[in-house]
């Protein structure tokens, strides 16, 4: 096997056992249902991935990256604090009962949400081979406009799931307190697509051209 798609199975895989880690070791309990549901829907996830996306964009996402716009490195490092901190606010959260007791269907609505997230995003990775972890123009592989599946509607579909996903969680697992690090980091992920948008304008052949088609970027007739 490719070891480029080895090393991305293995980051994922040890992501999602980080997150694991995290929530447990900071609700200092092993019997938080919820923390068990979104951990097992990421597994879910996980398998799904491995068996609908193509080699091609899983090795890439594995890939040690070149030519990476510095800004993203920036935005990317910053924003690795708040996405830790959704995981630790709401184990500490659990722990300490700092929220209000939300209601099943509060709970439910979550994990629908971060469900229907994830499918987005690996919706927009099947239909886009050049998908990858870091913002930069893959010349090395002919990079190309994506205009197919989610594209057809948005620019940046990516990013909406993976917001999603960012918003529910804490829903998912009960903190309100939590939600103020999914803000934070959602708000880094919008300035993340602005920013890309404005680099791919200018820098891969034909999307000024997808632009004037697909006119928005992240929520259809609002931005």
């Amino acid at each position: 096997m490719n070891k480029n798609i080895v090393r991305r199975i293995i980051q994922t895989v040890a992501t999602l056992l980080f997150q694991g880690v995290l929530l447990f070791v900071s609700a200092w309990s092993l019997d938080w249902i919820w923390a068990w549901i979104l951990i097992g829907a990421g597994f879910i996830n996980l398998i799904i991935n491995a068996m609908v996306l193509p080699p091609e964009v899983i090795e890439e996402r594995g890939r040690k990256k070149e030519n990476v716009k510095k800004w993203d490195k920036t935005v990317t490092r910053i924003n690795f604090f708040p996405l830790l901190g959704i995981f630790i606010l709401s184990g500490l959260d659990y722990r300490f009962n700092w929220s209000i007791d939300l209601l099943v269907p509060i709970h439910i609505l979550g994990i629908v949400i971060v469900i229907s997230g994830s499918l987005l995003f690996t919706w927009a990775m099947v239909s886009n081979r050049f998908f990858s972890t870091m913002v930069r123009i893959q010349a090395e592989r002919d990079h190309k406009v994506a205009a197919e599946g989610p594209y057809k509607i948005v620019r940046h579909p990516g990013y909406i799931g993976f917001i999603l996903m960012v918003l529910a969680t804490p829903l998912v697992l009960g903190s309100l307190y939590a939600l103020s690090m999914s803000v934070i980091s959602s708000i880094l992920f919008v300035i993340r697509t602005a920013l890309e948008d404005k680099t791919l304008h200018e820098e891969l052949k034909g999307y000024k051209e997808y632009a004037e088609c697909v006119t928005y970027k992240l929520i259809p007739f609002i931005w």
